[in-house]
Parts: C-alpha cells; structure tokens; sequence
C-alpha cells in the first residue's frame, strides 16, 4: 500500500523504518521539528533524518494546518500511520487515505490513554505494557483496535528497559495491521472506554518523591524514571537529590515519612507510608544517589549514620 507517516523521535523513527523494510511504499513523511523538552531530547532519533536519506518527502509541522492537508491530498496514500505526533489531528487529516489512520500507540489500550504511558504504567503497578494499532478517530487513543502485543512487567523492571521493549514490538504490531487491512480481513474490535484510564504528560515536578507514598510505589517511580529519564528526587538539607536505585525493605519500620532511620544491609533505610506512625510499613531503601553536580554515592558513604529527614522541599 502507499503508506503516510505522521511520526516523531524513536517512536517515529522505528515505524519508519519497519515501513521501509517492508513491501509498502512510504510516500511521504510529516513530522515535528526539533524539541529541547527534556522527554522529546531522550528518545531522539530523527525521522526527519531518516526520511532524507531514503529520499522521501518531509513536511515538518507543529500542528497540523491547510499545507499539511495539501501535501497529504498530494501523496495520495492508501493509508497513514501515525506513532508519537504529538498533537490532535482533524478528521481532514486522519479520514484522508481511503483506509484512514492507523494509529500506534505505546499501552494496552483503553489503559493507559495519553502521555508517557509506559512511565506511568510502572508507577501505577501495571502487571504488563504493549502497543496497540487503532484506527484514528475524534478522541485521543479512542479508535477501534487492530492489533495488541504486551509485554510482562517484571519485579525489577525499570522504565527504560520497559520502553525498549515495547519499541522493539512497532514492526510486528504495525505489519500485522496492514497487512489484514490490506488484505480486507481485519476485525476492528471496539475499546471498552470505561476501562480508559488518561493520564497527563510527565514534567519534572512528577518525579518528586513523596514520602507519604508506601515503599511499594516508591520503588517503581524509580525503577519507572532510570535513566535516560530525570531520576526521582528528594531534598536533603536543602540539596536536591536524586534517587537512582532503591528497594523495599525487608523489615518494616515505624515514625515519620522521610525520616533517614537506619542502615540496611549496604542501603538506608527511609520512612515512608502516610500511616508510617502505626509502625506496620516498609520503608525504601535507598542503594546510590546522585548529587547536583552529577557525582553517584553509594547510599552507605552519603548517608554514613541515620538521623535527619528527605523532604519535598528545599
């Protein structure tokens, strides 16, 4: 089929080239400019770039507008496929192909509707993640669906490797699509929208810790903001700190949330859960942190005894 993309960073870029190594013929590429948002700069790579080395056309927009319209109308696609655009599209847009928008997204859906899926998959306890196919229509992730794959969430799974892994799913989950849309044999099965969980794009005030949340959850936002993402933090004595590695405790601990109580093992142990004063909860153990100027401590040389508090404030 003559395929449209509409795409932007890694997301992009993967759908991209699962066009490119297929049978589809990719006529056109519209993407977003450049970004120095500290989420678009992690998973970087350029559709832009790739597009121009294989000699498609691009048209690079904020937001779609009467040009984008022109080029698709010109293009004449089959269909469009859209992994990562990062704003709202007409139904000029979307209806414009004769099979429509198919639309990629990186959740199970209705779960997890929106930004940052799978950060916020992790954060919430989510058993697994995955991509789905569905077709573009009026709502955001809304569209029927075509096609789902999952990944399980392990024990020790963090952001990252999470997000590899459903990136690494684009090419199966987008070629089995057009293929059975291609082929006329595709059953479009529609989202159960009051299962739809929507969550808001991450910023860096979302990675402050909050001590009243019980060690469980803390050790998933976390694990959910490993680097490349902007670690976890806290502040000690008016400096901000990031949390890098942590685990739950393995005895439980009373008083106040934030409280540096004691050592565990190689970590230290930090308070935490808004009922802490009943003395029945877990507290997360804190492994390495990192300073503002960049250095990574083992909690045991940063925190050499307990005492003190972590805070949400300087």
């Amino acid at each position: 089929m003559r395929v449209a993309m509409l795409g932007y960073q890694t997301w992009g870029h993967r759908t991209l080239q699962a066009l490119l190594d297929s049978t589809h013929d990719v006529v056109g590429v519209v993407t977003h400019p450049a970004s120095d948002h500290a989420y678009e700069r992690i998973w970087g790579d350029s559709v832009e770039q790739l597009a121009r080395q294989h000699g498609i056309p691009v048209h690079l927009a904020r937001r779609p507008d009467d040009d984008l319209v022109a080029r698709l109308t010109a293009w004449q696609p089959d269909i469009a496929v859209a992994n990562n655009w990062r704003t709202w599209l007409p139904p000029e847009v979307y209806d414009l192909p004769p099979h429509g928008t198919l639309n990629l997204h990186d959740s199970l859906l209705p779960a997890f509707t929106g930004f940052s899926p799978v950060p916020w998959a992790l954060i919430s306890g989510a058993e697994d993640v995955g991509i789905t196919a569905h077709r573009m229509d009026g709502g955001l992730d809304t569209g029927d669906i075509a096609a789902q794959r999952a990944v399980p969430v392990g024990p020790r799974s963090t952001g990252t490797e999470l997000v590899r892994a459903t990136i690494d799913l684009i090419p199966e989950v987008l070629l089995d699509a057009l293929a059975r849309i291609e082929a006329g044999t595709v059953e479009w099965r529609a989202q159960d929208l009051d299962q739809r969980t929507f969550f808001h794009r991450r910023t860096e005030r979302d990675s402050l810790i909050d001590w009243t949340w019980p060690a469980a959850d803390l050790d998933r936002l976390v694990r959910a903001m490993s680097d490349p993402y902007p670690s976890a933090y806290t502040f000690h004595r008016g400096e901000r700190l990031e949390v890098i590695e942590a685990h739950i405790s393995a005895f439980r601990y009373g008083g106040t949330p934030g409280r540096i109580f004691i050592r565990e093992g190689d970590g230290m142990a930090i308070v935490a859960g808004g009922d802490a004063h009943r003395g029945g909860n877990r507290a997360l153990v804190i492994d390495r942190v990192r300073t503002p100027d960049g250095t990574e401590h083992a909690a045991s040389a940063y925190f050499p005894v307990g005492g003190g508090y972590l805070s949400r404030e300087p």
